[in-house]
């Protein structure tokens, strides 16, 4: 019978969880050093006591770069089973987090699975939820409405809840003032924003904090403060209201650790390149280094399509900056509910981002992998590159798919291939093309 309530509770009393264990293995990191990371809220370990088939995993000060995978049915499509095979693919592809973003009808019967099955993290948005969860209009809802579906979603065994618990009137008002181009483009943030504008009310998960931490802590769910006010545009970037609702989320990321609740803090959306490096620092600043979860941020408005490219770019910096756990972006971003192959294009980008970050952070072992796979490339080894590779089915098919005159090369050099020409040198051996045709 374990003698704490939340892994940070732990942590502060010296104890090392089998989590802590999990992950200090996983991260080459000594148990004692993952556990005072814990204990000062820099590495979060998001595991709730009833999600039974988790495999634990740390994100923040010191650990591998993680990515999220966002998946769930809306009103327009409704298909359970796709959004199972979503699981699938990332599970396949190695992301560490899944999110369960349904907003439409009884949405538990699939979370309950999806809690089952996954060893990835789960998190949830209570506020998508609320509706169809509730089955009442929004202006219906109360607050202790809200607590309610927090509370169903904990016991289901989700790990980290994102909470927009920062939009309250203060940052509100410096939203209004600023006057920005898209206006608010998170979902709950807006439904947040409406439900105050058309009760008159505080944000509720902002008055009764104390109330969903105490939840919270119960089934050790890791709060992830939303970010309601991120830009949804390159020109709203760290406008005054981004930056008065961070200010909201330091205090609350305190609050959350004085009852030993985790705290993830989430990001923005769009941004230039060049505001990117210092956002990561201003958060880590005013937030006191809790870990960090960012959307992209995408660095482009107009590549609709390839919005994965534009997040993977902006991901790279983030994370290579100090970001610590990445959402995935798909070609469908801004379009359409993402089909399977749009999951399985935003999880390669987002992992190249993640994996690139962490070489330039000099996460230990880091370029294991891409050490391998230059050695297979020396020794033109494709059978040892298909294994390497994070999507070999791919790397296979494109390989296969233009016939070669010798299999040890490819057909874009052939027999030219730099490689063969100067390991034939190297090994005393004459390279000759002209003789051969």
């Amino acid at each position: 019978m374990r003698n704490y309530s939340t892994q940070m509770e732990a942590a502060k009393k010296g104890i090392i969880t089998p989590e802590m264990e999990v992950v200090a293995k996983k991260e080459y990191i000594e148990p004692e050093q993952l556990r005072e990371l814990v204990a000062k809220g820099e590495v979060a370990i998001p595991c709730n006591i009833n999600h039974k088939s988790i495999s634990p995993e740390g994100i923040g000060t010191r650990m591998r770069t993680k990515i999220n995978v966002n998946l769930g049915i809306s009103g327009d499509v409704k298909n359970y089973d796709m959004e199972m095979e979503k699981v699938d693919m990332a599970l396949k592809f190695g992301a560490e987090a899944i999110m369960d973003l349904s907003n439409y009808g009884k949405t538990n019967t699939f979370r309950q699975a999806l809690v089952a099955k996954s060893p990835a993290m789960i998190g949830t948005v209570p506020m998508y939820d609320a509706i169809g969860y509730l089955d009442k209009d929004l202006l219906e809802i109360t607050a202790k409405d809200f607590l309610r579906v927090v509370r169903a979603h904990a016991e289901e065994g989700v790990d980290f809840m994102t909470i927009h618990a920062g939009i309250n009137k203060r940052a509100v008002e410096a939203f209004v003032r600023d006057k920005r181009k898209m206006n608010i483009v998170s979902r709950g943030g807006s439904l947040l924003f409406a439900w105050m504008a058309m009760t008159g009310n505080e944000n509720p998960f902002y008055e009764y904090y104390d109330e969903v931490l105490d939840i919270l802590r119960e089934f050790d769910v890791t709060i992830s403060l939303g970010d309601a006010l991120r830009p949804g545009c390159l020109d709203d970037a760290t406008d005054g209201g981004q930056i008065a609702e961070l200010i909201e989320l330091g205090a609350l990321t305190e609050r959350a650790w004085a009852k030993d609740v985790q705290v993830m803090v989430e990001g923005p959306g769009h941004m230039a390149m060049d505001q990117i490096a210092a956002n990561m620092k201003l958060q880590k600043r005013i937030c006191h280094n809790a870990p960090f979860y960012v959307l992209g941020p995408l660095v482009s408005d107009i590549f609709p399509g390839y919005d994965h490219i534009t997040s993977a770019i902006g991901g790279a910096i983030a994370a290579a900056s100090g970001a610590d756990f990445l959402c995935y972006v798909t070609p469908a971003e801004h379009l359409r509910l993402p089909d399977a192959d749009d999951v399985k294009e935003g999880i390669i980008a987002s992992r190249i981002a993640a994996h690139a970050a962490d070489i330039a952070k000099g996460i230990p072992h880091a370029m294991d992998a891409d050490n391998a796979m230059a050695a297979a490339r020396h020794a033109l080894d494709w059978e040892k590159m298909f294994e390497i590779a994070v999507d070999p089915e791919k790397a296979r098919r494109y390989y296969e798919s233009t016939p070669i005159a010798e299999r040890h090369t490819c057909s874009m050099c052939g027999k030219m291939c730099a490689v063969r020409t100067t390991n034939m040198i190297l090994n005393g051996e004459k390279v000759e093309f002209c003789s051969e045709r």
